[in-house]
């Protein structure tokens, strides 16, 4: 099926998951995962009516840039927006607060620091989400939903003016059973809704949860944005799966 039918298709499951739970389908937004995909692919998805775009290494990215941007797709009232969702390095930092609109992965507080530095560095705001680990699985990257480094984040991150924190994001362990992983959107949404009580000079509206085989269940418990790679695009030339 094309990119444009597949959309169709993951749309359509994206309303019915938003009927299942009583939710507006404007609350959820929809990602496409563009990683490993070729220029030419994503300027595809992006005439196919798609415009929030993620991606997963800052050098992959910097070297697709220049053919997205000479397609149209930064320019004008539906320029499109890139998010990185793959871990960040911090030597890599300043090259990725250059290239995309938000960064979806901050893992620690040492770096939600750096990237406010250079945001004011480029008289710039710089939105965020935190990266927070649920799951056991060493592959897995994150804050710590009960560690001290993450409240002394919460708490720095308000006297931060060029650094927006907007919400949280997680990656559950993988299973085709969707009960299985429901228990993980759920706690991420509870953390939120905990944080939001105990900082209330943040606004943390996102949660980012929920790929192309666990969606619906992620928007059942509250996701605000699905990051949907191989259900768009198909498979990937590779079996990296890290954000998607």
């Amino acid at each position: 099926m094309s990119i444009a039918g597949n959309l169709a298709r993951v749309q359509e499951q994206m309303r019915a998951a938003c009927r299942r739970a009583g939710r507006q389908p404007e609350s959820v937004q929809l990602m496409a995962v563009s990683k490993m995909q070729s220029p030419e692919r994503i300027v595809e998805a992006y005439a196919a009516g798609l415009r929030l775009f993620g991606e997963n290494r800052v050098q992959e990215f910097a070297e697709k840039q220049p053919a997205l941007a000479a397609a149209g797709m930064f320019t004008g009232r539906a320029a499109a927006s890139f998010h990185l969702i793959g871990p960040l390095q911090s030597n890599k930092a300043a090259r990725a607060a250059q290239l995309f609109d938000a960064i979806d992965t901050v893992d620690s507080l040492r770096l939600a620091e750096k990237l406010n530095q250079i945001a004011a560095a480029a008289n710039a705001t710089l939105p965020v989400l935190l990266e927070i680990k649920l799951s056991a699985e060493t592959s897995k990257h994150g804050l710590l939903p009960e560690s001290a480094e993450l409240a002394l984040l919460l708490e720095c991150a308000p006297d931060w003016p060029h650094l927006q924190v907007r919400g949280l994001m997680t990656v559950p362990p993988y299973s085709e059973n969707l009960e299985a992983v429901r228990p993980y959107f759920r706690r991420l949404r509870q953390l939120r809704d905990v944080l939001t009580q105990q900082y209330p000079r943040l606004a943390l509206d996102q949660l980012s949860m929920g790929m192309s085989h666990d969606f619906p269940v992620a928007i059942e418990e509250g996701s605000t944005c699905t990051r949907i790679g191989t259900a768009i695009f198909g498979t990937r030339p590779s079996l990296d799966t890290r954000q998607e």
